[in-house]
């Protein structure tokens, strides 16, 4: 039943610089109602949102996850988004969090006020598929960040890390739990333990990250290139085929098995289900309705 019930929203919900060389790829004016982003449209049916504190390296602060999860929102929001890309700068996709709001926090400070929690709470629920394009340091929450993304790139040279262990902290945004679902508990418990970084090459290795480009430039061209993919498909079914991977990582093989079939045997009751198979026969590019 709840897939069910999950397959019915997915149905009624689906009737919104990279620094100097991100220019190029920017077809659209960014908004002007941010301090810390920007957010732009490179390709109909695309978001593009880039960490814009160039002199900080991207460090996270919560005023600029603030920005970021109301772009999300509003990006998510939007009928007419079908992909979502997160950047940052060549030399930064985000150098970690911003250590002088933190520092002077007490114990009671941070766990009654839960510092972080929106940090990581906007991006699970985002239903339109996030890539993340990684290039330059990506150490603790930037590393974090990333790890958030549906599809992670990033460039041979980008830097992984969760250094945390050498301020006298842990990660606290999810890197000891996504980092070592990424790639397994010895490797996650050496990098954690010791604050080591990985690099780019080694995070496609791994299966951190999906492709690994020679650039940076490259990076971010081929994660637009992709959303536009993604964006061309029926919204309803893209909806639902994230949702689906996603429950692998909370349900046991058996159950994510018979979620997946239930969803897919829901999908037979969509419009785009008859369109697309109507095309395929027909030899035809189909035209999605997204419901």
């Amino acid at each position: 039943m709840t897939s069910i019930r999950a397959l019915r929203q997915l149905r009624v919900s689906c009737r919104l610089s990279f620094g100097a060389a991100s220019s190029r790829f920017n077809s659209s004016t960014a908004q002007s109602a941010y301090e810390n982003i920007l957010v732009t449209a490179p390709k109909p049916g695309v978001g593009l949102i880039t960490l814009n504190r160039p002199r900080a390296l991207n460090a996270l602060s919560t005023a600029l996850f603030q920005e970021l999860n109301t772009a999300l929102r509003q990006l998510d929001d939007d009928k007419s988004t079908g992909a979502i890309v997160l950047t940052g700068s060549e030399k930064a996709f985000a150098a970690g969090a911003d250590i002088k709001e933190m520092k002077d926090l007490s114990f009671s400070e941070a766990f009654n006020t839960n510092f972080i929690s929106s940090w990581s709470s906007t991006i699970p629920g985002v239903r339109t598929p996030l890539i993340a394009a990684v290039n330059g340091h990506a150490l603790g929450g930037g590393c974090e960040l990333a790890l958030m993304a549906d599809i992670v790139y990033c460039s041979s040279t980008a830097a992984f890390g969760q250094p945390e262990i050498k301020l006298g902290i842990i990660p606290g945004a999810g890197g000891s739990q996504r980092l070592t679902r990424a790639i397994g508990k010895s490797r996650a418990m050496e990098l954690i333990l010791t604050g080591k970084s990985f690099s780019g090459t080694e995070a496609g290795q791994w299966g951190v990250a999906a492709r690994v480009f020679d650039t940076a430039e490259a990076c971010v061209q081929g994660a637009i290139d992709t959303a536009v993919k993604i964006a061309g498909m029926s919204s309803l079914s893209v909806k639902a085929a994230k949702e689906v991977v996603n429950k692998s990582h909370d349900l046991s093989l058996r159950d994510g098995l018979d979620y997946e079939r239930r969803v897919f045997h829901g999908l037979f009751g969509s419009r785009d289900q008859k369109i697309g198979m109507a095309a395929f026969a027909e030899k035809k590019k189909p035209e999605w309705s997204h419901e």
